[in-house]
């Protein structure tokens, strides 16, 4: 009989269990969070049951208040502290908030022009060179790869093309092979190469298509006014023949205008049509090219025309799926807003490239572009008064939608850490 009421006993528990899992109350207790990250000024809503009260001993960096089904919190001074959730008394949830100084950056939209010059000379492509014997390519022999970088010659540098050529002469007449450095992604090799006599043309050649530059459009993100720091496209620029990411030694930014656009469609994506500006003025350096943009300083403060304010940031657990603006050009140098719909948003703990889905919902730019074409990347998108992403990819299939990323992985490839910050301003 006692066995058999335990028995009972342990079956209704585990039943209360089940249905208490699929209860509102239990989900929403599940889903609140256990940390909060916020800027100087910034307001939050944890929703919460009628049985739950917040507690919170003395805090110095957040206020409260308490609602039926909700507690606001606003972000008052630099710091950490806890708030606790607690029902009857008993605290059942600790939450830590993290309160980050405010930091606010200029929003873009310009198209910019981008010139870059790789690390060394960059190989394209391999091609035989036709002697008296044979046909061959002493490039492909020497065991060098399309996307490699040729980064010295016989010890000494080489960071453009018209340096190659001394040294594959001398070679040439003196039958010595060339001591080539050589880097492969993140590794370096050594190799040597004989250029051999092209029979036609005369001349001694490596049998290596190279490259020591590129050129291509984008758009401005954002810049910091007091470092000067940018960043702009929101996704790496990777090279036209090898599709491998370029390996910037240095670059610059200018001025474009953007002179008509084809207009995207299923299955093919529109690109502008841009050329740099008149007087081809340097307006920044390139110092980075990464999977988030490219970035680097400015010469000069830039204006946009259109939202020429310093704007607060929003962290990715900020943003919200609803209306949005995107600031970009389509027309000359003249940037203007244009309404997109948040589909979807990851609050991303750990820098990723595609944090949003997004779907342009404004009838102006779908006429004008069919949505997101080639040469928008970058074009800062805008949410509650905040700058909280850039558009990065267009989807091939439906060019109205694509992908964007959150604003802080930006800001931290730029070396603008708004975490560090706080850290060191403790400490100091």
């Amino acid at each position: 009989m006692k066995d058999r009421l335990r028995q009972m006993t342990g079956g209704i528990l585990l039943v209360s269990l089940l249905l208490l899992g699929f209860s509102n109350p239990f989900q929403q207790f599940i889903n609140m969070p256990s940390n909060i990250t916020l800027l100087e000024g910034q307001e939050h809503v944890i929703s919460k049951g009628e049985a739950v009260t917040a507690m919170a001993d003395s805090p110095e960096s957040f206020s409260y208040s308490e609602q039926a089904n909700s507690v606001s919190l606003t972000a008052e001074t630099p710091g950490k502290d806890e708030l606790f959730l607690q029902i009857a008394g008993l605290p059942v949830k600790k939450v830590d908030v993290n309160v980050l100084k405010n930091f606010k950056v200029f929003p873009g939209g310009q198209s910019i022009g981008v010139r870059l010059n790789t690390l060394g000379v960059l190989v394209v492509g391999h091609h035989l060179v036709s002697t008296k014997d044979a046909k061959a390519s002493p490039g492909e022999e020497a065991g060098i790869q399309v996307g490699d970088i040729i980064t010295k010659i016989n010890g000494k540098k080489i960071e453009k093309m018209e340096q190659v050529a001394p040294f594959v002469e001398d070679a040439g007449k003196s039958g010595k092979a060339l001591d080539l450095t050589v880097q492969r992604e993140k590794e370096q090799f050594q190799t040597k190469l004989l250029p051999l006599k092209d029979e036609k043309e005369q001349e001694y050649k490596l049998g290596l298509y190279i490259r020591d530059s590129a050129a291509g459009i984008g758009t401005m993100t954002f810049y910091e006014p007091k470092s000067k720091k940018y960043g702009a496209l929101g996704h790496v620029i990777s090279d036209i023949d090898t599709k491998k990411p370029i390996v910037v030694d240095n670059g610059q930014i200018v001025n474009s205008t953007v002179t008509s656009i084809e207009k995207g469609k299923n299955g093919n994506p529109g690109e502008k049509l841009a050329r740099f500006s008149g007087n081809r003025e340097v307006i920044g350096n390139i110092t980075l090219n990464s999977p988030f943009g490219i970035f680097g300083k400015l010469n000069k403060d830039i204006k946009n025309g259109a939202m020429d304010k310093e704007m607060p940031i929003g962290l990715s657990h900020q943003v919200k799926e609803g209306p949005a603006k995107i600031l970009t050009v389509v027309e000359g140098d003249q940037v203007e807003p244009y309404d997109i719909e948040i589909v979807s948003t990851i609050p991303q703990k750990f820098p990723a490239t595609k944090g949003m889905v997004i779907k342009v919902t404004d009838k102006r730019l779908l006429n004008k572009t069919g949505g997101i074409v080639q040469g928008m990347s970058g074009s800062p998108i805008i949410q509650d008064g905040k700058l909280i992403g850039a558009v990065t990819h267009v989807f091939v299939n439906d060019p109205t939608s694509g992908y964007g990323v959150h604003i802080e992985w930006m800001l931290h490839e730029a070396g603008i850490d708004i975490y560090e910050q706080q850290n060191l301003d403790k400490v100091g």
